[in-house]
């Protein structure tokens, strides 16, 4: 990987979608324009997002910059760490069967089921009243 190189990944976990940009640095971390522990302050959704590079002990390493949006905190999380994951494959092919082991570049397909026409929700039906 060339200095200076930007390399993208694409992550998408419900409704929300994460750009990540890696290139080689010093570990800051920014996500739409903040730093992560403010965007995220949450531990756990801070170790879902680093959890690519402590798998690969490339902690410290790669400069991410993040556009996500859409979903929830969680959800982004998550596909902030697939952006990442799939990132970091295109460095190095190598780290993929690492990735795959800890199951970070699996596409998580779960999606909020559509409301139908006739319920309440998407299986809940109306309150029935015999009288």
């Amino acid at each position: 990987m060339a200095e200076n190189e930007l390399i993208w990944g694409l992550g998408r976990r419900k409704s929300a979608v994460a750009r990540v940009r890696v290139k080689g640095g010093t570990g800051n971390m920014t996500i739409n324009k903040r730093p992560m522990a403010e965007y995220f302050p949450n531990r756990i959704e801070q170790i879902a997002v680093g959890k690519p590079f402590d798998v690969t002990d490339l902690k410290g390493k790669f400069d991410v910059h993040v556009n996500v949006k859409g979903g929830g905190t969680n959800a982004q999380a998550q596909a902030v760490r697939l952006g990442i994951s799939r990132a970091l494959v295109k460095i190095n092919k190598e780290l993929e069967p690492k990735l795959k082991e800890h199951d970070l570049l699996t596409r998580d397909s779960r999606m909020k089921e559509r409301k139908k026409y006739g319920r309440r929700g998407a299986r809940r039906g109306f309150q029935f009243s015999k009288r």
